[in-house]
């Protein structure tokens, strides 16, 4: 009998063969994430034959001296090693164009090669155009894309966008941003990458939460005593990210996107189907049912600068005396939020959300916490940790685990906390793919569902936002004050205090 949850997922993954044009394609997120998931892809026998790679950027370079920049980089940091046979298959199909972005004359030449390129090919003209350059550089190159057709289609092929965070700095600039996309690519062909939605662990989310019988009816307030998301990184502002950090912040560079995208997929309800719009459809709601922060800033956020300390038996500078941070910077490198969602399954459960650089190590996470049964048979007996917890990692081991309660062999009755641990490696013999990898097949197959949507990305900033002004607002006597951690630690008091206050504390990593 013919399954039909099984096509859709087969027919959804179909990638078709398109033309990518990658512009900043001299920069590091080329080299170093979009070649080698595109060279991963032609190496595993994923990506689609006749498949090529036009790179633009403002440097001269000829395509044989892209593509040994590109190969010194691959042999370095591919996922799946560095065959020089497979190389030169791949690089084969790897183009250099060079212009200004604001030169109108260089893309219409890119518009002249790619009808070179298409001229003899069997496959239909489709597409992919990746905006890979500094933010500054969008509008730029979204206007002159227009202005020139090249966001148009010819005969039965499709043209799509991908467009690499920063989506804006605030409500506002994001919205200028989305309507200058749209001006350009329908909402349908526009890609907003995120590549913690790439990984596969958060790809699991949705199966672990309904898929599962044991797990499904317990996902509400009624089981579950708090959640905890942590993004912890352990480096600073090493290779120049200062200059860039410094304008941003952790809320505006990870929270906006990165951990609101994994908070939505633990929240949301079920989608009505597993469409990209179905499921995109129940995160924007959370967001939306997010408790506003104005006039709650100062007892449900904390931001936070590193001062001097020791990191794997290395001394590092404080936050202020890193390369191209201001000495007076009052930019926030940790940050730690408590949510709440005003909807009738989280109502009264917590949310805590942390972020901070210079942190004992590098782990992303995400923890649920149930709540601890009736106390009447066990309580009397001492256990060092009482409440199940499960655990979903999305970096750098990717997994899943569950504490639970056992009794220690033996005459007596002893508890201690055990764990049911799951690896992606080691269960499926594997590693899993890089979060590029899927998220470039999937725009290739035309399947959003791990994209962000202009509604999803809006809202978002319109809670953060709200932050953001209590922090930064015009009355300086009602902002917090900036705390301060030593770098090599997990974070401030006062952060620890958020959790405190509720009779909880922050899980150890």
């Amino acid at each position: 009998m013919d399954n039909p949850f099984r096509e859709f997922l087969v027919s959804r993954n179909a990638p078709e063969p398109c033309t990518i044009v990658i512009f900043g394609a001299t920069g590091d997120l080329t080299h170093r994430k979009l070649i080698p998931a595109l060279y991963n892809m032609h190496s595993a026998g994923d990506l689609p034959a006749g498949t090529r790679v036009i790179g633009f950027a403002r440097r001269e370079k000829s395509h044989e001296q892209f593509r040994t920049e590109l190969a010194e980089m691959n042999r370095k940091v591919s996922r799946s090693g560095h065959s020089e046979d497979d190389w030169n298959l791949f690089a084969n199909s790897i183009f250099y164009h060079q212009s200004e972005f604001q030169d109108e004359s260089g893309y219409q030449g890119l518009s002249t090669f790619l009808a070179e390129l298409e001229k003899d090919c069997a496959n239909p003209p489709n597409r992919l155009y990746y905006l890979a350059s500094a933010p500054e550089f969008f509008d730029d190159i979204l206007e002159k894309m227009r202005v020139t057709g090249l966001n148009e289609t010819s005969g039965n092929g499709w043209a799509r966008v991908v467009v690499e965070k920063p989506f804006g700095t605030d409500l506002k600039t994001a919205q200028r941003l989305n309507s200058i996309v749209n001006a350009t690519f329908d909402e349908k062909d526009t890609y907003r990458i995120d590549h913690y939605l790439g990984k596969e662990t958060a790809q699991n989310i949705m199966v672990l939460r309904f898929a599962n019988a044991i797990f499904e009816p317990i996902w509400n307030n009624r089981h579950i005593d708090h959640v905890q998301i942590t993004c912890a990184e352990n480096l600073g502002m090493e290779g120049g990210r200062g200059g860039y950090y410094d304008t941003a912040g952790a809320l505006r560079d990870m929270v906006q996107n990165h951990l609101l995208q994994l908070f939505s997929l633990i929240a949301m309800e079920p989608p009505v189907d597993l469409s990209a719009d179905g499921i995109r459809d129940e995160k924007v709601k959370v967001i939306k049912s997010l408790r506003p922060m104005e006039g709650r800033v100062g007892e449900n956020a904390v931001r936070a600068q590193y001062t001097e300390g020791t990191i794997l038996g290395e001394v590092v500078p404080g936050y202020r005396q890193e390369d191209r941070i201001a000495p007076n910077s009052m930019t926030e490198p940790y940050v730690a939020l408590r949510l709440q969602i005003q909807n009738w399954r989280w109502e009264g459960v917590p949310f805590y959300m942390r972020m901070g650089k210079r942190l004992p190590k590098k782990v992303t996470e995400i923890s649920i916490h149930f709540k601890e049964p009736p106390g009447v048979l066990f309580s009397h007996f001492p256990v060092t940790a009482r409440e199940n917890v499960l655990t979903i990692r999305i970096q750098p081991d990717e997994g899943i685990s569950l504490r639970m309660l056992s009794k220690i062999p033996g005459p007596s009755i002893r508890m201690e906390p055990v764990k049911m641990d799951f690896h992606y490696s080691s269960s499926f013999g594997k590693a899993s793919p890089e979060a590029y990898e899927r998220l470039l097949l999937d725009a290739m197959a035309g399947d959003a569902t791990l994209f962000a949507r202009r509604d999803e990305v809006e809202n978002a900033w319109h809670f953060i936002d709200q932050i953001e002004h209590g922090w930064h607002g015009v009355d300086e006597t009602l902002q917090p004050p900036m705390a301060e951690y030593p770098a090599g630690t997990w974070g401030p008091t006062e952060a620890d205090e958020l959790l405190h206050r509720d009779g909880r504390r922050w899980r150890r990593l």
